[in-house]
């Protein structure tokens, strides 16, 4: 595929044309309603055709780039203005004669302060075939978990770490003062350039693999959906395949970043990791880590390897039944099995740059459904991780409170004497929802937690109440205490 170049001047005039025709993310939802909205987000078009009848210009925008839909070519010419339609043919912006189709997809990304455009390829699906291996994905469900993900506290710098389409660097402009985005791909730093420049933002672009164009410098902070997908050691498409055999390209990432942080700075990046027959997962990635770093890794979900094949073979626009989709998937279920692979876990990991003499690193499931997006939780927990570091020899003198979120419910099944408590669970009702199993002890000793009385005066009135051992309740109450700072369930005052 030849790369797309796109002047200023096309760029200022596609601008033009879309906010005369309001085609932004929220323009877009206001023509066609919620229930329409919807229901494309889930690949069903037609409720959209119907709403998009309508809106004149912006509904043949909304077609022709957000449906995949021919359009003819008086209509499209409209749209566009003041963009020329033979300059959008000339740049493959659009494609085709009388009927003309999206060469390029160009969508409106939003968040809760404005709207943006994002250029990237079409998907398989639009274009009816697999897509090359140069193919620049649009902003997908991995992209939106990491935006999501991602803590959005001021920087002085951040390093958007294979920048695909650019969407991560346009989040980054919100709440960082300078944003450098990388990539091996030529073509994708063509597209997120475009989306860029499109967006009137000013980002700093490299070319090069992995941290080789930014060797010797530093950033606040860095985010990276790099090439995830695990398997034999072969590029198929660059977006996903970084040519490393299984989770290396993960493993990579985890291994150098922090290499590349400021004191104090903070990673955040997609990644995955094998299952294998023998081996505890946290124990896999917990050797990834360098030195001098916090870590926490969040799995969320954990893939069966045919499972795992068969997504990214349709991903791809590969058709598993086909001789070539049979072909690849069989190569790729060998290499599971002769590496004794049982499944792919894929999550977040977020990674602190510290000079402490004992780094804390935490590797747990979160697979539960939740509403709230991980970045604030994320940054959260690296404050609370600061915290114990530094009040941990003085933890009972500390005062705490149950934040008001916080929920204790009580399951009880039925018994001879009436109901009897089978489970005791804290629960989080805020950021991801968190659960601790307890007992009665600890119930009790929460109950007392109001900040009113440091955690020492706590438990010895509790060892006085239930005529228990003040040292062994203390003794098993600390690592306790710990780890409901670090989820939230207790918080210092």
């Amino acid at each position: 595929m030849s790369i797309p170049r796109f002047s200023d001047d096309f760029l200022a005039r596609l601008r033009e044309a879309f906010q005369r025709t309001g085609y932004d993310a929220d323009g877009v939802v206001d023509a066609l309603g919620g229930a329409a909205h919807a229901a494309l987000g889930r690949g069903e078009p037609e409720l959209a055709f119907r709403a998009s009848a309508d809106a004149g210009e912006l509904g043949t925008l909304i077609r022709l780039f957000l449906l995949g839909s021919a359009e003819p070519e008086t209509a499209v010419r409209a749209a566009l203005a003041p963009l020329a339609l033979d300059d959008a043919l000339a740049a493959g912006l659009v494609r085709g004669r009388e009927q003309l189709r999206a060469g390029l997809d160009v969508r409106p990304h939003g968040d809760e302060q404005g709207s943006w455009w994002v250029v990237s390829d079409l998907d398989s699906d639009v274009l009816g075939a697999e897509v090359p291996p140069d193919h620049v994905l649009g902003v997908g469900h991995a992209s939106l978990s990491l935006i999501r993900a991602t803590t959005r506290r001021p920087v002085g710098s951040l390093l958007d770490l294979g920048t695909g389409n650019g969407v991560q660097a346009l989040h980054a402009t919100r709440h960082a003062q300078r944003v450098t985005a990388t990539d091996v791909s030529e073509r994708a730093l063509a597209l997120a350039d475009a989306t860029f420049r499109l967006n009137e933002l000013d980002v700093e672009l490299v070319r090069g693999e992995w941290f080789a164009p930014v060797a010797r410098r530093r950033f606040d902070q860095i985010v990276c959906n790099p090439p995830f997908v695990v398997g034999p050691p072969r590029v198929d498409y660059t977006y996903r395949d970084s040519g490393l055999g299984g989770d290396d390209a993960s493993a990579l990432v985890i291994r150098q970043l922090p290499g590349f942080l400021t004191e104090g700075g903070t990673g955040q990046l997609l990644a995955s990791w094998l299952h294998v027959d023998g081996e505890d997962w946290a124990d896999r990635v917990s050797r990834w880590l360098p030195g001098g770093t916090d870590a926490w890794f969040v799995q969320r979900d954990v893939a069966d390897p045919g499972l795992y094949v068969g997504t990214w073979l349709r991903d791809a626009g590969i058709d598993p039944r086909s001789d070539r989709g049979r072909a690849k998937a069989a190569d790729w279920l060998d290499w599971f099995a002769e590496n004794k692979v049982q499944g792919v876990g894929f999550g977040f990991v977020t990674l602190r740059r510290t000079d402490a003499a004992h780094p804390t690193v935490v590797c747990e499931d979160l697979r539960q459904a939740y509403d709230d997006p991980l970045g604030p939780e994320a940054g959260r927990w690296l404050d609370r991780v600061a915290w114990l570091r530094e009040h941990g020899h003085d933890l009972l003198d500390a005062r705490f409170r149950v934040p008001p979120t916080v929920l204790l419910e009580r399951v009880s099944a039925p018994g001879d004497e009436g109901w009897d408590t089978t489970v005791l669970r804290l629960h989080r009702s805020d950021g991801p929802g968190w659960q601790h199993e307890v007992d009665e002890t600890v119930a009790a000793l929460l109950a007392g937690c109001r900040g009113a009385l440091p955690l020492s005066d706590l438990l010895s009135l509790l060892a006085a109440g239930h005529g228990l051992d003040e040292d062994p309740l203390t003794e098993a109450a600390l690592p306790l205490v710990r780890e409901l700072v670090r989820h939230g369930f207790l918080e210092a005052v």
